[in-house]
């Protein structure tokens, strides 16, 4: 029969830390009304079986109800007057009984021991528990998943704080983050690509971990509540950063489940630091399907950049346009999918010259500000362009394929040596001779080209170096300002509940009513009724209407809910969407007028009143009348409205979606 004894010395050390923290201050300088020895098994407390299945055993607290009861057994921890433990294994199990007293923290002597005879499979016989372990008599290994498997984007991602089992299998989560490792390596260090942790149903429930970056291996149990979907340990850990284990309070009880299938696992911890109630998600891989994972064949993945080139390198009010190098940023390295593979520390023009945030490139002001790039477009997919470089005049033909690949017809070097070894010139890439491509684009509000970047693809790396060019000045066109400021007044406009504005980007969706997005490699776009950002569902929030003149009028349904706080009896305003019990206690439509303003060179439109908004989300901004233009057009208003932190939440643009009202 296997024993399952625990080192008393090491709990009552690490419990004395743990349950002092949780002593009210006021006990500090009084006295210890019970000592170790009141704590005696039949006396402060009862251990007992159940008597149909005595594999459940009952832990119970003798003592006055003043006393905090503190527990420690085979299943972790816990601070109930109370416990139930359900135990598959045979074995001499122990249990450590202490109470919260007025001096402090007291436990018993000794621990009390309990024996489990018999092999109950009813506890483990669940399809969570062989997905975790492999079963009875079994054992599974699993390693943080970096985003290589085709199951989770990277090994973290980053939740609303009460994300839920159920919501996450309905795919109704809310998900502020889902980021990649690649680009984001500061979440987690590579060396632990080699941690391992591994859940044992082998004589009991056991993990045991090997942690790279924390330096530690370890040894202990855990128990997998199958009805709430959480998982608590004792003696060890999940793997994790060694960069966030300050960031929470509890790594160990009671953890949320938000999936485990037979190949991904998915574990949530709360973030209880200064930045705010989040949940971190901890994304897992079998170690099996790790090993044996073979990636679909699948292309390489595509730049962000889908427009016409030939339209845009080549069309404003005539066929030509002519390009230069901006000299504040001038070039960069970017991935297959169009992300940017340096940040930028300082521009060409700060005192500190352009910089990455973790290198010098090369910089040659004289040779840079020589090139120029003129195109004038002759058909669809053709047309005649000038390269200007400090070692003369290329003229010639280009063509563009369906890729926006851009065949010049000829090598071309556009520069060569900066620094002693930068070059930039046509591709050499195997079917891409003589050929640039256009990888990404810049708008204005407009969606007027503000900048292109006209890569080289790499002929042993798969990267791009690309150029950040910019359009020359040229008269004839429509003032900007004028353009946009009749586009905001030609309609009334109205938050796009209906969802009737859906654009596919490389990075998601486009589509109303609201927008989260790092606009490079992710989206969520709840409907409303899915978030408080997206509002009610079924519900018109109003409309507004911009005037020439500098005015505005904003018509704004507005509700409000109260409910009764179960702690004080007060009856308080709901923040938020409202929850089961509320009442409603206003319902009604609020006209405002007031004044609005341009700001292009800040990309802002600023409203003296607020933006028509849900009112589910109207606590979580400061200023509904600061805004960030994202896109106008004929079809739809973008507006990001920047999400307080002091809301209790990170900060975030969240982008609203306005179309013309019917």
């Amino acid at each position: 029969m296997m024993k399952k004894l625990y080192n008393l010395l090491t709990f009552l050390i690490l419990s004395a830390v743990v349950y002092t923290s949780c002593t009210p201050d006021k006990y500090d300088l009084e006295k210890t009304d019970i000592k170790s020895e009141d704590l005696v098994e039949g006396i402060a407390y009862t251990i007992t079986h159940d008597t149909e299945n005595p594999n459940i055993v009952y832990l119970t607290s003798l003592m006055e109800s003043n006393y905090q009861s503190l527990w420690s057994h085979p299943q972790g921890r816990s601070q109930t007057q109370k416990d139930t433990l359900k135990i598959a294994f045979p074995g001499v199990y122990k249990v450590l009984f202490g109470v919260n007293t007025r001096g402090g923290v007291v436990f018993a002597a000794d621990s009390a021991e309990f024996v489990i005879d018999e092999f109950y499979s009813g506890f483990v016989d669940h399809i969570l528990w062989t997905n975790l372990t492999g079963g009875v008599g079994h054992e599974k290994t699993w390693r943080l998943d970096y985003g290589s498997y085709g199951l989770a984007a990277g090994p973290l991602t980053y939740c609303e704080p009460q994300t839920t089992w159920d919501e996450w299998q309905a795919g109704t989560a809310s998900i502020g983050w889902a980021p990649a490792w690649v680009g984001n390596e500061w979440i987690i260090e590579e060396a632990d690509k080699d941690s391992r942790m591994t859940f044992s149903l082998i004589d009991g429930a056991e993990i045991t971990t090997h942690k790279v970056t924390e330096g530690v291996d370890e040894e202990g149990t855990f128990s997998l509540d199958v009805d709430n979907h959480t998982i608590t340990t004792t003696d060890a850990t999940i793997l994790r950063s060694n960069n966030f284990i300050a960031n929470a309070t509890n790594w160990n009880q009671n953890l949320a489940i938000l999936e485990l299938t037979e190949n991904q696992l998915m574990v949530g911890v709360r973030r209880t630091n200064d930045e705010g109630d989040y949940l971190y998600v901890w994304n897992f891989v079998s170690d099996e399907y790790a090993e044996n994972y073979v990636p679909d064949d699948v292309p390489d993945p595509e730049p962000p950049y889908d427009g016409d080139a030939n339209n845009d390198l080549t069309t404003t009010v005539t066929v030509s346009k002519t390009w230069n190098i901006d000299m504040d940023y001038p070039y960069n390295w970017f991935g297959l999918d169009g992300s940017a593979l340096s940040e930028v520390a300082t521009y060409g023009s700060d005192p500190e010259g352009f910089t990455f945030t973790t290198w010098t490139p090369p910089y040659d002001q004289a040779i840079f500000e020589s090139i120029n790039l003129s195109l004038t477009k002759q058909g669809d997919k053709d047309g005649n362009y000038e390269l200007v470089t400090a070692d003369g005049t290329v003229v010639g033909n280009y063509t563009i394929d369906d890729s926006n690949n851009i065949d010049f017809g000829q090598p071309l070097s556009v520069f060569s040596g900066v620094g002693g070894w930068l070059s930039f010139g046509t591709s050499e890439a195997e079917n891409l001779t003589n050929t640039l491509r256009v990888i990404v684009s810049e708008k204005d509000a407009l969606g007027n080209i503000e900048a292109i970047w006209l890569g080289m693809r790499s002929a042993d790396k798969d990267e791009y170096l690309a150029l950040h060019l910019k359009p020359s000045s040229s008269g004839g066109e429509e003032n900007p300002e004028v353009a946009l400021k009749n586009i905001i007044c030609g309609s009334t406009w109205k938050i796009d509940s209906e969802r009737s504005y859906d654009k596919t980007t490389s990075w998601g969706a486009e589509q109303g009513p609201v927008i989260f997005s790092d606009y490079s490699t992710w989206a969520y776009n709840p409907l409303p009724g899915q978030h408080y950002a997206a509002g009610e569902a079924d519900i018109d929030y109003g409309s507004m209407k911009f005037e020439l003149d500098g005015t505005v009028s904003v018509s704004q349904h507005r509700r409000i809910y109260t409910y009764v706080d179960e702690t004080s009896g007060e009856t308080l305003v709901r923040n938020g969407s409202p929850e089961d019990g509320d009442i409603l206690d206003t319902d009604d439509i609020v006209n405002l007028n007031g004044t609005w303003t341009l700001d292009l060179d800040n990309n802002k439109l600023s409203m003296s009143v607020g933006v028509v908004h849900p009112w589910t989300c109207d606590y979580m901004v400061l200023d509904w009348g600061d805004l960030t233009i994202y896109r106008i057009d004929g079809e739809a208003m973008l507006l990001q409205a920047l999400r307080d932190p002091r809301s209790g939440e990170d900060a975030f643009q969240m982008n609203y979606v306005f179309v013309p009202a019917q």
